[in-house]
């Protein structure tokens, strides 16, 4: 097996997990642990994995001036957005999640034009728009009543929420990639989403009562932190090792379909129509995003 066909698999295994985490998070919430509380399991958890693995990784001292932006990412990439996209899960419902999380490639791509300028081209234009009405229409639209979603609109626009910083993080975190090796960023990234949490997740990770918990939320929780958190990052940093970003992000149409699957089968979630309609306006609008354009055959190379 070739370095490229393992690099595929490991996108593929991360968008995976991505997927079934929707359910799988879903189905600990809150009767067991609290959203914020999550939070806090997953920060601990992905600090320790990562701090414990660090030796095998080149030894690098963070330098001064990129200690404010490694900051930032941490707080829009290892807070705000955990934090919106978990309390959103325990309002709303796996499906909707797993659409409205797609939204991040169109959401990049605004956020580029504003800040570091990026043109946006005609195609992405119409995609960002698509994408957007499918969202909303899912946010107003998608209402429903469930025990387990007291508060679907919300939840949903939490999952925007978590999208745009999540976003804003990608963008901020990209000079910080291209000059540190992933192990030396997630531990340090990680550590410090520990103190950016704890003021909001603390009373909520406080409340668990260890000793009571089933087996099968304790899966769950090992679920989280193992997979949904360490595992995805080690399996798209080695993805990108050997293949475009653009083609490991690419990978994201595969997220909806893995949640949905599984939510329905698992009989977590039901399909309706306006979840098939928001997830297909959805799914288009991120894949014109996404599309690279045509050379222009008048311009010479």
């Amino acid at each position: 097996m070739t370095k490229r066909t393992l690099a595929i698999l490991a996108a593929l295994g991360a968008t995976t997990i991505y997927g079934l985490n929707h359910t799988i998070a879903k189905g600990v919430m809150p009767d067991y642990v609290k959203p914020f509380g999550f939070i806090m399991i997953r920060v601990l958890g992905a600090t320790a994995l990562f701090w414990a693995i660090s030796f095998l990784g080149p030894k690098e001292r963070i330098e001064k001036r990129d200690w404010g932006r490694l900051i930032l990412c941490a707080m829009f990439g290892m807070a705000i957005n955990m934090l919106a996209f978990f309390k959103g899960l325990d309002l709303s419902t796996p499906i909707n999640s797993s659409v409205l999380v797609t939204t991040t490639p169109i959401i990049v791509v605004v956020l580029s034009a504003f800040l570091i300028q990026e043109r946006i081209r005609l195609l992405k234009g119409i995609g960002i728009i698509i994408g957007l009405v499918g969202a909303i229409g899912l946010i107003i639209y998608g209402q429903e009543v469930r025990q387990d979603a007291p508060n679907i609109p919300l939840g949903n626009s939490l999952f925007l929420v978590n999208a745009l910083f999540f976003a804003l993080y990608l963008i901020l975190a990209k000079k910080l990639i291209t000059k540190y090796h992933p192990f030396t960023l997630m531990k340090w990234l990680f550590l410090i989403g520990i103190f950016l949490n704890l003021p909001i997740a603390l009373p909520e990770f406080l409340e668990i009562s260890w000793s009571t918990l089933p087996g099968e939320a304790l899966w769950k929780i090992a679920f989280v932190v193992l997979g949904t958190t360490f595992c995805t990052y080690l399996f798209n940093a080695y993805a990108l090792t050997q293949l475009k970003a653009s083609t490991v992000s690419a990978f994201i149409y595969v997220q909806p379909l893995v949640g949905i699957v599984f939510a329905v089968f698992s009989g977590k979630d039901e399909l309706s129509p306006i979840k098939i309609i928001a997830a297909l306006l959805v799914c288009l609008g991120v894949y014109l995003v996404s599309k690279n354009p045509k050379p222009d055959p008048s311009v010479s190379s």
